[in-house]
């Protein structure tokens, strides 16, 4: 089914256009790097990431480029879970494109989708904005990686975080313990520099061991349909999956 499913979406693999060097394009955007080419990548990436961390299309790089662990064992999690499994093989994209946002608006309040909505609205931030992988060797870690970006506002919804510096060193750290993707490790380890002392205290006391914890604790959070769940509650989702409640 799977392969039937592939070839639906992309044509027969004899289509797939050929690179230099006989290296395939896997899917629509691919560019096909070799180790060296994915290493300078990473290293210019990650020094430009460090210098700006809203260069997101940096951090996009940084993660297709150095996930070649993290991406194979985050899929597996997917495989072997029934939600999970069900992502992975229906595909759903988070965009606006595929957001009913008038029905979502209409949920009550603490309703996954109304808070998922109100908290685009009020960080002026839109699912559309996640850049489409180039530089993952393979068609369905590609689609893992673009689902973990798109779940990216969700996990700010379900943590309870706003989209400024603190808020999202807070996620990478939550991030960086559930996926194991570098890319989150080092926002996580690097994007605190630019905080102040107070914050500082703040996150390092406070909210870094309360998001660490929860990492730990939370199952895969890939392995929820969010799209489906838009009706339940933030609270009831958060114990489900096993997120303490923010502090």
């Amino acid at each position: 089914g799977r392969a039937a499913l592939s070839r639906a979406r992309h044509g027969p693999p004899e289509e797939a256009e050929e690179e230099e060097g006989g290296r395939y394009e896997l899917y629509p955007g691919h560019i096909p790097t070799s180790p060296l080419q994915k290493a300078l990548l990473a290293a210019g990436s990650a020094a430009a990431a460090l210098c700006d961390p809203y260069r997101h299309d940096m951090v996009a790089v940084l993660g297709e480029t150095t996930g070649c662990l993290a991406l194979p064992s985050l899929r597996d999690k997917m495989k072997h879970h029934p939600e999970g499994h069900r992502v992975l093989q229906e595909r759903p994209r988070i965009r606006l494109s595929t957001l009913d946002m008038a029905r979502l608006r209409g949920l009550p309040d603490g309703s996954l989708g109304r808070e998922y909505i109100r908290f685009l609205e009020d960080n002026k931030v839109s699912p559309d904005t996640r850049m489409p992988p180039k530089f993952v060797d393979d068609e369905e870690l590609a689609y893992v990686i673009q689902r973990y970006r798109e779940v990216h506002d969700l996990m700010h919804t379900l943590l309870g975080m706003p989209t400024n510096m603190l808020g999202e060193v807070v996620v990478k750290w939550f991030e960086a313990i559930q996926t194991g993707l570098p890319m989150c490790v080092l926002g996580a380890a690097f994007g605190p520099v630019r905080l102040s002392a107070r914050k500082l205290q703040v996150l390092a006391t406070e909210l870094v061991p309360w998001a660490i914890r929860s990492g730990r604790n939370a199952s895969c959070i890939l392995n929820i349909y969010y799209e489906q769940r838009w009706e339940q509650p933030v609270e009831s989702l958060r114990e489900e999956i096993g997120i303490f409640p923010p502090p």
